[in-house]
């Protein structure tokens, strides 16, 4: 795209970066209310029947996802023109999600301006990596990251692993102000949790609270994943990296349901999102269908996004994403494949 296509670009979207006060408000009304609603719901089922409990939690898992959406606008300061706003609603609704504020708006800020760069990965994004990478890797180094990309491990560890011990402890080199919010948030969740257990008992607290926090964090996950794991998505390496075409090409236009996108907070337009980060959630559709060029960005939905599952490796001469199985030509060749290719030794996170 030409550097006029680009700026035209940017200022169709420029006038959906306006917050908008109330629109803001009555989000967090609409949201963080009905997700207590249905957990007290959840709670008073009980003494009825599991199964009643059971579909109120995986609705309250949803309103958990749709209140991380508030705060993920407040990490990129676009939920409210105040900045002490966004600070405040950011840290609560990071309680609600077990995700401490001022550290996630650190690394996702890496992760938008880094976003499809092959040679600047490794902070806010999911360990992928290239065809040539994995190949020079040891057995038990490929074993780590086969078991890392396996669905069971990702979608089914990755929330206990993520939400509850990742984000407990500060990043290395972190600095004072990130380092006591993280700790306000840990000591936020473990008096909210605590409270609960002496209001409840923590049998009847696990049995709400448990699937309410793994499918929320499931679903989280797999949001993430999803936006940036299609077959033809956009990597570059430094020097031919763009910020824009990371974007609207590395990025794709998950289109769900209506009840879904809604509940998902509209992330599903997640190239409008990291061409402007600036747009609150609830304008991004109106982007999307104002800005003509941003509609030809890749379309998943439901059903094709299952393929994603599939995609573990980044191959850099075809430049789309392959499985597993498709390399195995290469790597039946042993070592004399793995020696004939020049690459950067691959970071393992």
């Amino acid at each position: 795209m030409s550097q006029s296509g680009i700026k035209q670009l940017k200022n169709n979207v420029a006038p959906y970066e306006q917050t908008d006060i109330k629109t803001s408000i009555w989000q967090m009304i609409n949201t963080i209310g009905p997700l207590l609603l249905l957990w007290y719901g959840a709670y008073l089922s009980l003494s009825v029947s599991y199964w009643i409990t059971l579909p109120l939690t995986i609705l309250a898992a949803g309103f958990v996802v749709r209140t991380f959406i508030i705060f993920h606008d407040c990490c990129h300061q676009s939920f409210f023109k105040s900045r002490k706003a966004n600070d405040i609603v950011g840290t609560i609704t990071g309680v609600l999600t077990h995700v401490p504020y001022a550290q996630w708006k650190h690394s996702h800020s890496v992760h938008h301006a880094t976003s499809s760069n092959l040679d600047k990965r490794g902070i806010g994004d999911i360990w992928m990596l290239t065809v040539d990478e994995y190949l020079q890797l040891s057995p038990m180094h490929r074993l780590g990251y086969r078991l890392y990309r396996n669905p069971l491990v990702m979608f089914g560890l990755g929330p206990i692993f993520v939400f509850l011990l990742q984000y407990r402890f500060n990043r290395r080199g972190a600095r004072r102000k990130e380092k006591i919010n993280t700790y306000i948030t840990n000591i936020s969740i473990a008096v909210l949790y605590a409270l609960l257990i002496w209001a409840i008992g923590w049998q009847s607290f696990l049995l709400v609270q448990g699937p309410v926090f793994f499918l929320s964090g499931m679903l989280g996950i797999w949001l993430f994943y999803v936006q940036h794991t299609f077959e033809e998505s956009y990597y570059e390496n430094e020097d031919e990296w763009s910020y824009v075409k990371a974007a609207v090409e590395g990025s794709s236009y998950y289109k769900l349901p209506k009840l879904l996108q809604w509940l998902s907070g509209n992330i599903g337009f997640h190239h409008v999102h990291h061409l402007s980060p600036r747009v609150p959630n609830y304008n991004l559709e109106k982007a999307h269908e104002a800005t003509p060029p941003l509609q030809k960005a890749t379309t998943v939905t439901l059903a094709t996004s299952l393929k994603s599952l599939k995609f573990k490796l980044w191959d850099e001469d075809k430049k789309n994403f392959v499985t597993f199985k498709d390399i195995k030509p290469l790597l039946r060749q042993g070592g004399q494949a793995a020696k004939s290719i020049s690459v950067k030794k691959p970071r393992l996170h």
